[in-house]
């Protein structure tokens, strides 16, 4: 299940767009601006797509099974990967369409205050969603700034929930600026400008989530400063003479596989051997916990030639 922080964030931000879709549906309801229709399917979009998450860590809470022995936590990562791509259909693309449909047949918008009034409590609701999201990405990302931590974030959950709330702020200005252009110049036009730069800036942000994903769900490696963890934790342990060489690979957003050849001290006995890898392994989970799943091998080291 996707970690306490990643779920509040979650669910901040699927109870604030919810809110914000009706509204703006409404709103374009009353005021006939397609930034506002835009905006409505943004949100509806972004509702769906914490829905997604939400189902995608209950679905990689599940235990192990012979057919999938490494459990399903990169299910996780799967989920967010379709909310890249709902983000991108439903968003970006109904945004481009609309657009270009409103600049070939455009309307003028009407009550306009209500649409302003419907803007402004959407980018107060966002804002607190969005703030939501920064005080539980500060707990995960520590001292690593925000472009590295979304990055190279292995819990999928937080970053795409920032960048979604982000390019919803965003789009809300985008769509504020389009209606108030459109009423103050008398040319609908600017509203259709408005949301064709809605749909834009959902397309970047959807194919920016997607390339994340995708590298997610094909497999990391560990983070560097795990992995020297790691190196650290078995060239430390007693009867180990080099680590000849570690890979590593998440399974999941806590879960972590760690495959190593050790060189170990000449003369040990079978049950030495034994001692030795187990207390290897016992050290890096101690250094490292998300280093569940471990395979240590015993090995030599290969002689250069001359």
């Amino acid at each position: 299940m996707a970690t306490g922080g990643s779920k509040k964030a979650i669910v901040a931000a699927l109870l604030a767009n919810l809110g914000i879709a009706v509204a703006k549906f409404v709103g374009f309801l009353i005021t006939r601006a397609s930034s506002m229709l835009a905006e409505s399917v943004h949100s509806l979009a972004d509702s769906g797509n914490q829905g997604l998450l939400l189902f995608g860590g209950s679905r990689a809470a599940r235990e192990a099974t012979p057919e999938h022995p490494f459990g399903y936590g990169r299910l996780r990562y799967f989920w967010s990967f379709v909310v890249a791509v709902v983000l991108f259909a439903l968003g970006s693309l109904f945004s481009l369409f609309e657009g270009v449909h409103k600049l070939a047949h455009p309307e003028p918008i009407e009550s306009v205050g209500i649409a302003v009034t419907i803007l402004v409590v959407a980018i107060g609701l966002e804002t607190l969603s969005f703030r939501t999201a920064i005080v539980e990405a500060n707990h995960v990302r520590g001292a690593t700034g925000w472009w590295q931590f979304i990055r190279h974030a292995k819990v999928p959950e937080l970053p795409v929930v920032l960048l979604e709330d982000l390019g919803a702020l965003v789009g809300l200005i985008l769509a504020l600026a389009g209606v108030g252009l459109a009423a103050v110049t008398g040319d609908p036009a600017w509203d259709a400008y408005g949301t064709l730069a809605i749909g834009v800036l959902l397309g970047i942000i959807a194919v920016f989530l997607a390339v994340e994903m995708q590298s997610l769900l094909i497999g990391e490696s560990a983070a560097v400063a795990d992995v020297r963890a790691i190196r650290a934790a078995i060239e430390g342990c007693d009867g180990v003479v080099a680590l000849l060489h570690v890979k590593t690979q998440h399974l999941g957003p806590e879960e972590l596989l760690v495959a190593a050849k050790i060189q170990l001290t000449a003369g040990l006995s079978f049950p030495q051997v034994v001692e030795t890898i187990d207390a290897a392994e016992a050290r890096v989970r101690q250094a490292v916990p998300a280093a569940r799943v471990m395979y240590l091998e015993p090995d030599v080291a290969t002689p250069v030639s001359a």
